[in-house]
């Protein structure tokens, strides 16, 4: 059911009522994301509301920018970010903040935005394609795994502080958790067979951690490791 998942998403009815995935997550979508989230007075603009749900369901995996956001929709930089932040408040996005401690060159103050489903991912974009066709599969699969990875922690009360990592040269590590203070670092693969390794600035500045990579191959029992 994996790639039924990437796809759909794992809300309730979602999973039991096969068949039906199209209609009910856009009707879900259009109820939750729009419907309710307009009826709070601190939304005077819908149009940019959707603008905003778009943008970021298309940056998933990558940095994002209040300020870019704002020059490609033409508001204003506050305004992203407190729609954002609603946003996440209502269970429809995280965010993940870069981890700066020990490298000169390590990004300090960037995010990346994930849903917390991807059946809604997709919803916003109304693409609801096959794998095969896709072109963001390497997207769609980590945002999964990071949203199911949290989802289980959080869900077991797990006390654990999440991060991604990059430098200004674009070394990059996808998912970092810290837990009982160690690191565990994570590489999210979609393909089995591709070789990934740690970058050496990363494992000297951070000498106490445990690397992981993630493919379709190992995820049942990675999403519920600890």
């Amino acid at each position: 059911m994996l790639e039924h998942r990437l796809i759909y998403g794992y809300y309730p009815d979602i999973a039991i009522n096969m068949g039906q995935e199209k209609k009910l997550l856009k009707s879900l979508a259009s109820s939750f994301l729009y419907k309710d989230l307009l009826t709070l007075e601190t939304i005077k603009k819908p149009v940019l509301l959707e603008k905003i749900l778009t943008a970021l369901a298309l940056q998933i995996g990558n940095e994002v920018s209040y300020n870019e956001l704002a020059q490609l929709l033409n508001s204003d930089k506050e305004t992203i970010e407190k729609y954002i932040d609603l946003l996440e408040k209502t269970g429809v996005i995280f965010r993940l903040k870069a981890l700066s401690r020990n490298v000169r060159n390590e990004i300090k103050k960037g995010r990346k935005i994930y849903f917390y489903d991807n059946g809604i991912r997709n919803a916003v974009l109304s693409n609801f394609s096959p794998l095969s066709v896709r072109t963001d599969k390497g997207a769609l699969w980590e945002n999964f795994f990071i949203s199911e990875r949290l989802k289980y922690r959080g869900n077991n009360e797990m006390d654990v502080k999440t991060w991604f990592w990059r430098t200004t040269q674009q070394q990059e590590t996808d998912y970092i958790e810290e837990w009982e203070e160690k690191l565990l670092a994570f590489e999210i693969k979609w393909n089995p067979q591709k070789k990934v390794r740690l970058s050496k600035t990363f494992t000297n500045a951070y000498p106490n951690h445990k690397f992981k990579v993630i493919t379709p191959e190992n995820f049942h029992e990675l999403v519920m490791d600890v």
